[in-house]
């Protein structure tokens, strides 16, 4: 399959050095550039993209309100690609929030170099969002994002991550922890915890989910396959939506009833306990099945600090990872939940987890709430 792609950037070095990026690719043809979504339109009435590559910031209509208006009129996979500013890290959470599939960063200057060295992030975004099943979005909630609180990270860390996958080796969770002892018999009973994983899709995912939790509902930590930068945003957006708090995690953050922590962009986050009680760890380290965070991580950690007093949820995203810890989770004697494919976005991370037997229960979208709400 040959994936069309369009792509919208008021810059004519952008759209050039994509356009020479993309071709290269056997299964992608861009049909089409546009300095913007007016030209755009009129392009796309004589031929619609499988995949729309789309900057934020641009002269006469932005990309938001074009975004909302192709998801109203022809729900389509959109990739975001824009600058990493404070101003623009909130404008694609709220992209997200309509329906974008992915982002990736550009630099607002250098970017021959950058786009040469991290077409690979391209390319993955693209045939990711390909695979996305756009119909099955949730794009209930229109909620302006707050700003994001967090301006200190540089740039150039979000460059450092998409330079650092270019050509990983594929590592697993051993590269941040060993494997669960086994011994989960020896940990205590305490209150219940939820660990979510999630990727494409993810952020619409999170939508329907948390809004609907009661304050007194079993703490979470939860990886979303997401750039540095936007979890700040992310979990702003979140918190403003939601009778829990939201937050993105630090180090030696509580897990507590009423209290989702998001991992940050660009960190891995493991789970603790000290006696009864549960905490998290930010931590530096390599690429985990090409991403970091990584949710294999975050479920092996599950499994060896809380075992049978951990619940696990794998949802929508593409690729594997996942799977394997949530089977760790499982084998610890974790409950386990992978979301079916009526309901994803892109069925892989939870296919995956059903191939290996890691999920005990499979369950829609629209449950996962109700599910958690049932844990203390």
């Amino acid at each position: 399959m040959t994936i069309k792609v369009m792509i919208v950037d008021d810059s004519s070095i952008v759209r050039q050095l994509m356009q020479e990026v993309l071709s290269k690719e056997r299964d992608i043809e861009v049909i089409a550039t546009s300095i913007d979504p007016i030209f755009a339109r009129e392009k796309m009435k004589f031929q619609w993209p499988d995949v729309l590559v789309l900057d934020i910031e641009m002269p006469r209509m932005d990309g938001i309100t074009f975004l909302k208006e192709i998801m109203a009129e022809r729900p389509t996979p959109v990739v975001i690609c824009s600058s990493l500013t404070e101003k623009s890290a909130d404008l694609c959470v709220k992209a997200m929030s309509a329906g974008a599939m992915g982002i990736v960063n550009k630099p607002a200057i250098g970017f021959k170099d950058f786009i040469q060295d991290s077409s690979a992030d391209l390319i993955t975004a693209i045939r990711s969002a390909a695979h996305a099943k756009v119909s099955r979005l949730n794009i209930a909630n229109r909620k302006p994002a707050p700003r994001a609180t967090d301006s200190s990270r540089p740039m150039a860390d979000s460059t450092r991550l998409m330079n650092e996958r270019l050509g990983a080796p594929k590592l697993s969770a051993d590269a941040i922890l060993p494997p669960a002892n086994g011994n989960s018999a020896n940990i205590p009973n305490t209150a219940k915890i939820i660990a979510i994983g999630t990727s494409t899709g993810g952020t619409q995912a999170l939508e329907v989910i948390l809004p609907h939790l009661k304050p007194n509902c079993a703490g979470l930590a939860i990886v979303q396959h997401m750039p540095e930068k936007f979890t700040a945003s992310f979990a702003a957006r979140l918190n403003s939506l939601c009778a829990i708090e939201v937050r993105e995690a630090q180090t030696n953050d509580k897990i507590m009833p009423g209290l989702a922590l998001i991992a940050p962009g660009g960190k891995h986050m493991l789970i603790h306990r000290t006696g009864m009680q549960y905490y998290v760890e930010v931590v530096e380290g390599p690429l985990v099945n090409r991403h970091r965070p990584s949710v294999d991580v975050l479920f092996r950690s599950a499994a060896s600090a809380a075992g049978r007093n951990a619940v696990g949820y794998i949802l929508t995203g593409m690729g594997d990872d996942g799977a394997r810890g949530l089977l760790e989770m499982a084998n610890a004697g974790s409950i386990t939940y992978a979301q079916n494919e009526e309901s994803c976005v892109v069925f892989g991370m939870p296919k995956e987890a059903i191939t290996m037997s890691a999920a005990k229960e499979i369950i829609a979208l629209d449950a996962v709430a109700a599910s958690i709400g049932r844990y203390r």
